[in-house]
């Protein structure tokens, strides 16, 4: 019935390589032959419980009757209806397939007690073993793929926040599946930075911002238009990031055309703008080419307000801000000729400035009208 050779070896390969104990392997090919026992052959309302020998390859099936007394269960007829009971009283109808009476289950066995399961014999069907084998089977294909599963959530779990790689197997309705060896990574077409465009089996780096399991399988969930990623991307490239000396405070991001980073020194002898531009400019260099030629504005965080919006605006000159705290709105002048450098092409400045300084910001020209270039933060 089983090829035990080959069983034998697949219980060790799952211990070892998955750590999965063979016990609870042969206890799950158990259960599944169990349960195909009494698809086939049970009756309604039968206890089935199989045993299987890893060593001879022999099964043996029992009914499993429990040991009962008029304190579990009520003797009335299977044609008239269940008598209404009080919530306090548990007990259930008899049923002959797995109940025994106390006094018979006596006879058997002198010291059972209510509760106790009784186990008798079932008749081996010589037709069963087909059965039996391809079950086996399934239940150990299904154990490997739980293995996986497990195996796989755990090493990306791991690495769930750090930026991951590898190959695109394939393109559907704007969404990108990336094949990442173990599990498959989706990159969705609102996390894609608008001007890449990729093929068949090209390598591909992503921001892995969340794993999910599903009855498919563990996906891994991608991004390359995530702040994250512009993040991470600096760890690699600067070790004063790496190494908590130089802080990302804070980054607004509009993915493949333009952010603003603004970072902090925690050692007053490192510049930290100087440390993610790097020696002529090949720290930033890199990463803009990674996002597909991104601009990067980098700019020194403030404590004080007023010095950060104005920073944040770079590369406008800034002649004076007023703020206003309860509404957590900056109003910026502006001589006439840096106006629109401030407000940016289609209101890109103003509108990342404001996302990475958390204020509402009004640009207005000196003594003029208001101008209609404000923008919120998100």
């Amino acid at each position: 019935m089983f090829d035990l050779k080959v069983i034998h070896s697949v219980l060790g390969q799952l211990e070892e390589e998955r750590g999965i104990p063979r016990e609870k392997i042969i206890e799950a090919i158990e259960m599944a032959l169990a349960t195909a026992y009494k698809r086939e052959y049970g009756k309604r309302g039968q206890i089935v419980r199989a045993t299987f020998d890893v060593n001879t390859g022999a099964t043996e099936f029992f009914q499993v009757k429990i040991a009962v007394d008029d304190s579990k269960v009520i003797d009335i007829p299977e044609e008239e209806e269940m008598p209404e009971l009080p919530p306090e009283d548990e007990r259930v109808r008899y049923n002959p397939e797995h109940h025994i009476w106390l006094d018979e289950a006596r006879l058997i066995k002198k010291n059972v007690e209510v509760g106790e399961e009784m186990l008798f014999p079932l008749e081996s069907k010589d037709d069963f073993g087909r059965i039996a084998a391809q079950t086996a089977k399934q239940v150990i294909i299904q154990k490997i793929r739980e293995a996986e599963k497990v195996s796989v959530l755990g090493e990306y779990g791991k690495r769930e926040g750090d930026i991951v790689s590898g190959t695109v197997q394939r393109i559907e309705r704007g969404t990108i599946f990336v094949d990442m060896g173990r599990a498959m990574g989706v990159l969705p077409f609102e996390e894609q930075i608008r001007s890449e465009h990729y093929k068949q089996g090209e390598r591909i780096r992503a921001y892995l911002f969340r794993v999910e399991e599903s009855p498919r399988g563990v996906f891994l969930k991608l991004s390359r238009s995530h702040p994250r990623f512009l993040e991470k991307l600096f760890e690699i490239e600067a070790p004063e990031i790496a190494n908590k000396t130089v802080e990302i405070k804070a980054i607004a991001r509009e993915a493949g055309s333009r952010s603003k980073i603004a970072v902090t020194s925690n050692d007053a002898h490192i510049d930290p703008i100087g440390s993610l531009v790097g020696q002529r400019g090949v720290r930033v260099s890199t990463v803009t080419s990674e996002l597909g030629g991104e601009k990067i504005d980098i700019i020194e965080w403030s404590a004080d307000q007023k010095k950060f919006i104005e920073d944040a605006l770079s590369p406008a000159k800034i002649a004076n801000i007023t703020l206003d705290e309860t509404a957590k709105t900056a109003t910026v002048e502006v001589a006439e000729d840096q106006q629109s450098l401030a407000i940016g092409k289609g209101g890109q400045n103003v509108r990342l400035a404001a996302k990475l300084t958390g204020w509402k910001i009004d640009i207005r020209p000196i003594g003029g009208a208001e101008n209609q270039a404000t923008e919120v933060t998100e």
